[in-house]
């Protein structure tokens, strides 16, 4: 498993709500599986307000593929497969950023 993820340079994500209102999401984990190629990447809602930051968060996963150079498209996961590795991702990735 191949890791993309810097502590320097924060990247945002905008998702459509159901309302059509986009909201930012910060990346704070992006990963590809060598096995498969697919490629995945982790959000938490962008917060205006440091103090937020210290407060537990929503973790949303996504596979995604690029489009272009500033394009992404978002795909949800699905199959208990994925998810499992997406779990075992974010878990190597908390234990790191605790340390």
């Amino acid at each position: 498993m191949s890791h993309d993820h810097e502590h320097d340079e924060v990247e945002y994500v905008f998702i459509p709500d159901d309302d059509g209102n986009e909201e930012r999401f910060e990346v704070i984990y992006k990963f590809e599986v060598d096995e498969t190629g697919k490629k995945y990447l982790l959000l938490v809602p962008a917060s205006e307000d440091e103090e937020d930051e210290d407060e537990e968060q929503e973790v949303l996963a996504f596979r995604y593929e690029e489009e272009g150079e500033e394009g992404l498209t978002l795909y949800t996961i699905e199959s208990d497969e994925e998810w499992e590795i997406v779990e075992e991702a974010f878990n190597t990735f908390a234990e790191s950023e605790e340390d």
